[in-house]
This record gives structure tokens, C-alpha cells and sequence, in this order.
């Protein structure tokens, strides 16, 4: 039903309730066929005469405007705002629930508006929960409603980054390319630059960095053009990645820094902690010497996602960046702890974190003289990283593991890893 045809319905089921004729509803201001046409949705009221029918029907406005009444309304909103602020402080079960609750509340049903957000707000918390199957459900559904033009990009970008976590990477390029590449392509804007960058990163992901170098480029210039918060922040970041992976460290540290600084100031909590760990890294694999103090702050960045809405993916990232730190200095009891940790929060077989913490734990017990155990957490890496379609990340995690082995004394398993590296870049 048109947003005419339910305020037509209400108007006629309430003058009803009051024992009204549509003749002495209408007069003497109005005619009884205008009365008429109203309540079959065939004209769409003004709001003066909306104001009038409600005195004359002893109703509120806002029953006749939302099917609920003025108090209802209040409640809807400060449910809303309560469940938007357990996502914000990382209560992120909390969030699910109340996003939930609200949906099944019939008196949300006429809101378009508001039901749209608390769909995207259980999408969001769904994500966080590390249910990407039932987040990419919701996210699904959200895209054929009518969404406005804002709304249509943040759950494209959603969708292209929940895509990109599941390791589905074609349908992440599809998402972000149909919305960006498209004939009917606004200018850019905030909310097209982040999708962009998401975009971005899932060229990185798929190993596309040739194209990822390109569109990087045409990222920042956009941001430049711009000069907001927001996109300087999205596309230098990401285009910190790309010149990350392309051996170019400086540039990344440059760019990625530029980002930080700009979501200090102006970012919400997660994010600042989440372009912080990333950064981290980064910084470790730039400059290797720094890697106690790297340390020192990775742990300090571990408090900072707890009290914010980081995913499960997201906390079980820092987990192995920090177990990555602890390796280095030498710490290998630490380093095997943090990454039980990162690989106790994946729910499943079937990615590539998983991968990179059997890895981790391999050295880790390796370099303390435990071959057998270490020998099983490398071999462990084939069962996360076999479901997967091929990509550069799996072609890493695979040469890496080939490394390992080899070190191990597993001449035949590091073969067949190599083998397995190479097949992923089509050699």
C-alpha cells in the first residue's frame, strides 16, 4: 500500500470508530466526495486539511500521518536511540536484541524511514556478531526496498565490505562496481568514497593491484576535490593499503598516518581504534626495529576495541597483529596466546585469519623447541584455507605456510603448500 492509501485507511477506520458519516465528517469545511477520495488513497491530503480531519476525528497528527500515536512515536525513537548506543559503546549482543525488538513492534510498520534504520542498524550489529551469513541476509533484503539515494550507498558499502569478510570476492566488486560504475553514478560525495575504498580493498583482497593502484589514485584525487573528514580519511587509508602491498612501506606510513590524523580528530571510537591497529601493522612491517614499542601500543589498542563496536573479525585481526608483535620480541608464549585467542573468535573453517593464526601459532611453537605441536598447528592451515576460492591473500598465507614447513623439516608438506601458492596465482 502508497503512503495514501494507509492514511486514507486510518482516517476512514477512525471516523468510523467515532460513528461518523463521511458527509459529517467533511462539512462544512470540505465536501463529502473530497472526504471520499482521501480515504480510497486517490488524493493525497495537505497538511492543513490533515490537521483538520484529526480536530475533527479527536485524534493526533501524527496517528493519522504514522499509524501511531504521538507517545508511540517517542517510544519508537528512544528505542531506536538505545540500540544505536549499545552498537556505538561495542555491546554489540545488546544492540542485535533491541534492533530485533523493534522490528517485531507492528507499530513500526508504516515508518518507512525508521524501519529502514533499525533494519540497517541489525545488519550492522548482526556484522559486529560475526554472522555474516544472516547480516549479507538482511542487507540483501534492505537493497529492494526503496531506499533514499544516502541510504542505497551505506548498504552497498555494508554489503560490499560483509562480502569481502566471508571471502566472497567477486560479489564484493559486483556491489561496489554497480553502484560506482554504473550509468546512473552520482558525483562523488562522502558515502561514494567510503564505498569506493571498500571497493578498494576488495581488489586487494582478490589480488587485483594493478586496478587497486589505479582507482587509489582516482580515490584520492576525489578526496582532495572534496576536502571532507570523511573521504580524505576512507581514501588515503585505503591507498595506504595499496602502496602497503606493493613494497612501497614509506608511502603507506605516510598516507596511512595522514588518515589517522584526520580520524582522530574528527572519527567515531571504532574506527579510530580500527585505522590505529591497522597502522600498527603496518608500522611492524615498515620498520621492524620498532617492533617493541608497536607492541606496547597494539596492547593498549586491545582495550581500546572493547569498549567499542569492533566485529568479531575485527578484534580477532588485532589478536594476530599482536601475537605477530609478540613473536618478534622474542615473547612466544604471548604470541601462541594471542593467537588462540584471534583463532578462537572465527566461528568456522573457511578463512583466511584462521589460516594466519595457525600460522603464527606454528612459529611460535617451532621457536621454542616444540616441533610436533607446531608441525599440527601448521598443518591445520589446509583445512582453512582449502574451501576457498583462490585469491593473493590465500596465495600468501599458502607460501608462507611452505616457509614454515620447510623450516619444520616438512620438505613434502612445504611442496605441496608452494604448489598450492602458485596454483592461486594461475602458475
Amino acid at each position: 500500500m502508497t503512503t495514501s492509501d494507509l492514511v486514507g485507511l486510518r482516517i476512514k477506520t477512525v471516523r468510523r470508530q467515532r460513528g461518523l458519516s463521511q458527509a459529517q465528517l467533511a462539512h462544512p469545511e470540505l465536501s463529502d466526495s473530497y472526504v471520499s477520495l482521501i480515504e480510497s488513497g486517490k488524493r493525497t491530503p495537505t497538511p492543513a486539511v490533515l490537521e483538520l480531519l484529526a480536530q475533527k476525528l479527536d485524534c493526533s497528527l501524527s496517528y493519522l500521518i504514522n499509524g501511531v500515536t504521538a507517545e508511540q512515536m517517542e517510544d519508537i525513537e528512544l528505542a531506536l536511540g538505545y540500540a544505536r548506543l549499545a552498537l556505538e559503546n561495542g555491546e554489540v549482543t545488546e544492540a542485535r536484541n533491541r534492533f530485533a525488538e523493534l522490528l517485531a513492534n507492528n507499530n513500526l510498520t508504516g515508518l518507512t524511514t525508521l524501519r529502514q534504520e533499525a533494519e540497517f542498524g541489525l545488519a550492522l550489529a548482526t556484522e559486529a556478531c560475526g554472522d555474516l551469513t544472516e547480516a549479507t541476509s538482511i542487507l540483501l533484503r534492505l537493497q529492494e526496498s526503496e531506499l533514499p539515494a544516502d541510504r542505497r550507498v551505506e548498504v552497498a558499502m555494508v554489503l560490499c565490505r560483509v562480502y569481502r569478510e566471508s571471502e566472497q570476492l567477486t560479489k564484493a566488486v559486483e556491489v561496489g562496481e554497480r553502484m560506482l560504475l554504473g550509468s546512473a553514478r552520482q558525483p562523488w560525495a562522502d558515502g561514494l568514497v567510503e564505498l569506493g575504498a571498500t571497493l578498494l580493498s576488495a581488489y586487494i583482497e582478490r589480488g587485483d593491484l594493478l586496478r587497486a593502484r589505479q582507482f587509489a589514485a582516482e580515490l584520492l584525487n576525489a578526496a582532495d576535490a572534496l576536502g571532507t573528514p570523511r573521504a580524505i580519511v576512507a581514501a588515503n587509508w585505503n591507498a595506504s593499503s595499496v602502496a602497503y602491498l606493493t613494497g612501497h612501506l614509506e608511502e603507506a606510513l605516510s598516507l596511512a598516518e595522514r588518515a589517522l590524523a584526520v580520524q582522530l580528530e574528527h572519527g567515531n571510537p571504532r574506527n579510530v581504534a580500527r585505522m590505529r591497529a591497522s597502522f600498527l601493522l603496518k608500522r611492524i612491517t615498515a620498520r621492524p626495529a620498532e617492533a617493541a614499542a608497536v607492541r606496547e601500543a597494539l596492547r593498549a589498542t586491545l582495550e581500546e576495541f572493547e569498549q567499542t563496536s569492533t566485529s568479531t573479525f575485527d578484534r580477532c585481526r588485532l589478536n594476530l597483529d599482536l601475537a605477530m608483535a609478540e613473536y618478534l620480541c622474542g615473547d612466544y608464549d604471548e604470541a601462541a596466546a594471542h593467537a588462540k585467542v584471534g583463532r578462537d573468535l572465527l566461528p568456522e573453517f573457511g578463512h583466511a585469519l584462521g589460516a594466519e593464526a595457525g600460522l603464527l601459532l606454528g612459529r611460535a611453537y617451532g621457536a621454542v623447541g616444540r616441533s610436533e605441536e607446531a608441525a599440527g598447528h601448521v598443518a591445520s592451515v589446509r583445512d582453512w584455507l582449502t574451501p576457498l576460492p583462490d585469491s593473493r591473500r590465500s596465495a600468501s598465507t599458502w607460501y608462507a605456510t611452505g616457509a614454515t614447513m620447510e623450516e619444520l623439516g616438512d620438505a613434502e608438506g612445504a611442496v605441496e603448500a608452494y604448489q598450492r601458492a602458485l596454483a592461486c596465482v594461475g602458475l
